[in-house]
């Protein structure tokens, strides 16, 4: 049998997506369904994908496939015909088509067997995933967010809200989604009177968290169908008024596509309007922090001073102090003190960003 999965390295396949000249479209999807057999399913539609020069990322389990993939433009519409030939339950499947797109998302694709598609950290058997709350399209999201009955909660992690939200969304301060599910529950305990509308980017994670709170007993509750990504291109072609601010956080190379001009958060170094997710350059540490252009170019792409001094040592050396070394959780967050704000005229040797 052949060997379903990439076998070329990862620079030469990103100097090649760079180097391509035909358009690409980003999108995402994602369906809860049974699926019998994850492994075989997973490999037949690697075929298929890897036939059409499909890049992306895609998760799939017994539960179901959640997915974000580039695809060429001329194949797009194989693609789709492909996706919902797969599976009965995938025919006429939402496609959430990306924003603010270049096409260079990705540039190679992965698919992995999970035992779920989204991390949820659920093992009460009585859960039932399939009831969830009401959907919510675009007119509906607005009207609701006029509603003072109304609570807008944010299923996203602390990095996504904090460079854009829906008008006074309640952020539910965690890494993971699984953190959030038991926190969102206990946060909201008193207001389970009030109509609780949950969102996320693409839908997946605020469907799931819609039935877990109906299983905890509210009664009210709303989720926006097809997520932040979904609910602006809906407003945009109606002409509606778009009541998410700042920038949507994506998973893949752009980290991140333009809502609204509003810049709502900070770099996390000198503390400047900014809301440009990077990593760090030195990739013995690669933290996901905030970094403004300023910032960008006094600790050449590092995250602090001294993964800058570290990255500029001889190759050998940098191996060796990151030998055996701890890099913990590789997204800042500042209740972690990840890494330490600088204010212009600091000595950069000041900032040790451990």
């Amino acid at each position: 049998m052949p060997v379903l999965h990439n076998r070329v390295s990862n620079d030469e396949l990103r100097a090649l997506m760079l180097a391509e000249t035909e358009a690409r479209v980003t999108l995402s999807f994602y369906k809860y369904f049974r699926i019998a057999h994850p492994q075989a399913f997973r490999d037949e539609l690697y075929k298929v994908m890897t036939g059409l020069s499909v890049f992306g990322r895609v998760y799939i389990a017994a539960e179901g496939i959640n997915a974000q993939v580039s695809v060429p433009q001329n194949r797009f519409a194989a693609f789709k015909s492909a996706l919902y030939a797969a599976d009965a339950a995938l025919e006429g499947l939402r496609l959430n088509i990306a924003l603010d797109d270049d096409g260079k998302s990705f540039w190679v694709l992965r698919m992995k067997v999970r035992e779920r598609i989204v991390a949820d950290g659920i093992t009460d058997p009585t859960f039932d995933p399939s009831d969830v709350g009401h959907y919510l399209n675009a007119g509906q999201v607005n009207d609701m967010a006029d509603d003072p009955q109304t609570l807008f909660v944010d299923m996203r992690n602390h990095y996504e809200y904090e460079v854009g939200h829906f008008e006074h969304a309640i952020e539910i301060p965690s890494d993971t989604f699984r953190e959030q599910l038991p926190m969102a529950v206990e946060m909201l305990e008193k207001d389970k009177g009030k109509n609780i509308v949950m969102y996320c980017t693409g839908g997946i994670r605020c469907e799931k968290a819609s039935a877990y709170m109906r299983h905890h007993g509210f009664a009210n509750v709303y989720h926006v169908e097809g997520g932040i990504i979904e609910y602006a291109r809906r407003a945009r072609e109606q002409g509606l008024p778009l009541r998410f601010t700042g920038k949507n956080f994506v998973f893949d190379q752009r980290l991140g596509e333009r809502i609204t001009p509003d810049v709502i958060a900070h770099c996390h170094q000198c503390g400047a309007s900014c809301d440009t997710h990077v990593n760090c350059l030195n990739q013995g540490c690669n933290l996901l922090f905030i970094q403004c252009p300023a910032c960008a170019q006094r600790y050449r792409g590092c995250c602090s001073a001294a993964c800058r001094d570290e990255l500029a040592l001889p190759p050998d050396e940098r191996r060796a102090r990151r030998a055996g070394r701890e890099n913990g959780v590789k997204i800042f967050n500042k209740s972690r003190q990840r890494l330490s704000l600088t204010r212009p005229g600091d000595k950069p040797e000041e900032t040790d960003g451990r």
